[in-house]
């Protein structure tokens, strides 16, 4: 069985009787009795190995997610949030039943976490700009600001170098430029919540005096670790021991993002200014979006028959006390 749920709230307050989780996906699969001729199923090369590395008694299997499904995503917990979880998660459970409407039994089930992401395109578009104009009251001339990064999509953890071009014809001054890289986050479930916060900043005092111009980079460092007391930051899927990142940008499709629910990412890039002037001073913004990835690993190269696959086996009988839920979770991913 393969699931995608919806977790807001404490474990413990399941048991309670206050189900905080939803699930967006169910599939259920039988893999024994075998629904299709066993010689005739198509298989990948790793199922091949595992195939003959334990036997007749292995039956392989495949589980397909659906276009509308969000990515694995985690928001940040606060110190005072223990216990405390909003994710989506995507869980693989094997169970045995008599029947195939039977829901799992946990003493007779075994369940593993997966997760499921999305990774980079490349860049075979024109680099991305926004360029706007202001007019200001009693200025003939108006501002013209260009916003400008080198790519669209950027690799976890890479530089974010910014070029920022400002034509400043008018009678104002332009001070205090800034720039931010904005995580946009919108939680899809009963409504529509969104959620932005800043997870990388350069604050400048460049200025432009009227009837000047300027051109100048930027570099800004969006990561995880300058963020890591930040609640409801949105971050990537992990399992457990492993160490995780910025959550990446979700990538939909159009057809289904009327459809889709869960969490949903994306980023901006927002440049701020002041320009100030005989009649008071105004704020002058331009917003250029990006994507924030992993690229897309190598193909796999081939590799003989002989190489080894480690298997680890336990016995339930070897544990103590009664297996619930949360034991057979660690099991699975270990």
């Amino acid at each position: 069985m393969l699931s995608c749920t919806f977790v807001y709230g404490r474990r413990d307050e399941d048991v309670m009787g206050a189900a905080f989780r939803r699930d967006l996906f169910v599939a259920t699969r039988q893999v024994f009795p075998e629904l299709q001729d066993k010689e005739r199923l198509t298989r990948s090369k790793i199922q091949e190995k595992l195939l003959r590395k334990l036997g007749r008694d292995a039956f392989p299997f495949f589980l397909e997610l659906p276009d509308n499904l969000p990515n694995s995503v985690t928001l940040q917990p606060g110190p005072s949030d223990v216990g405390k979880k909003c994710a989506v998660e995507f869980q693989v459970k094997a169970f045995r039943a008599d029947d195939r409407r039977d829901e799992p039994d946990g003493r007779s089930s075994v369940s593993l976490t997966v997760r499921k992401v999305q990774f980079g395109p490349r860049d075979v578009e024109p680099s991305p700009f926004a360029e706007t104009t202001f007019d200001f009251l009693m200025s003939d001339k108006p501002l013209r600001v260009k916003l400008s990064l080198p790519k669209e999509t950027f690799g976890h953890g890479e530089p974010l170098r910014a070029e920022v071009r400002i034509a400043n014809w008018s009678n104002r001054r332009v001070k205090d430029i800034s720039l931010s890289v904005e995580q946009v986050t919108n939680v899809v479930l009963y409504s529509n919540d969104k959620y932005v916060k800043s997870v990388a900043k350069e604050e400048t005092s460049d200025g432009v005096a009227a009837g000047s111009s300027l051109a100048k980079s930027y570099t800004l460092y969006p990561r995880l670790e300058h963020n890591k007391e930040r609640r409801g930051l949105a971050l990537d899927g992990h399992l457990k021991h492993q160490d995780t990142n910025l959550a990446s940008s979700s990538m939909v499709k159009r057809e289904v993002a009327k459809e889709l629910q869960g969490i949903l990412v994306s980023y901006k890039l927002l440049l701020k200014m002041t320009a100030t002037g005989p009649l008071g001073s105004s704020e002058v913004r331009v917003e250029l979006p990006f994507r924030l990835m992993h690229p897309k690993p190598e193909a796999a190269k081939d590799t003989n028959e002989c190489d080894d696959i480690t298997f680890e086996d336990f016995k339930r009988s070897f544990l103590r006390g009664v297996i619930g839920e949360d034991d057979e979770e660690e099991q699975g991913e270990s």
